[in-house]
């Protein structure tokens, strides 16, 4: 949704100042919704401003720049901290991948997996042998074979 022109916000307020109207008919006659002639007038109230506040939309980090310090310090102290025992240390309650995140946005490493002796395979065995299928000529193949095409062949 597109925001609302400062000119036009004051025209809606001047249109609500005046005392003669309600909300619900100044919201339909500047063709906005009712909520926003609320949220307008409350900015006005709280803030004395009616500018938009685009500073404060979108979805609040959940990891602050506190946590991005602590986790700073921890992998500095024990490098090898897994992302669960990252999150448990800091109480946080955000997704594994939020810490990945934040850790690649911060360009510290961690460990990728629980601790475990690397595998070591074995060595395979040498080059396979044969397929095992018998030579065309030891193969007994029926002398004629069906068809699921219904289309008859041309002679």
């Amino acid at each position: 949704m597109a925001t609302i022109s400062v000119d036009l916000r004051q025209r809606i307020l001047k249109a609500y100042d005046r005392g003669d109207v309600s909300r619900g008919q100044v919201a339909s006659r500047f063709e906005v919704s009712l909520g926003m002639v609320k949220k307008l007038l409350q900015q006005r109230s709280r803030l004395g401003d009616i500018s938009p506040l685009h500073h404060r939309s979108g979805r609040k980090p959940i990891i602050l720049d506190s946590h991005r310090r602590e986790m700073r310090l921890l992998l500095a102290d024990q490098p090898d901290l897994t992302l669960e025992e990252i999150r448990a240390r800091l109480g946080l309650e955000c997704t594994i991948q939020a810490i990945h995140y934040v850790l690649a946005d911060m360009g510290l490493t961690y460990k990728k997996r629980r601790s475990a002796p690397p595998s070591n395979p074995g060595r395979t065995s040498p080059a396979a042998a044969g397929s095992g299928a018998k030579s065309k000529e030891d193969l007994n193949l029926p002398a004629s074979s069906s068809s699921t095409n219904r289309r008859r062949k041309r002679i």
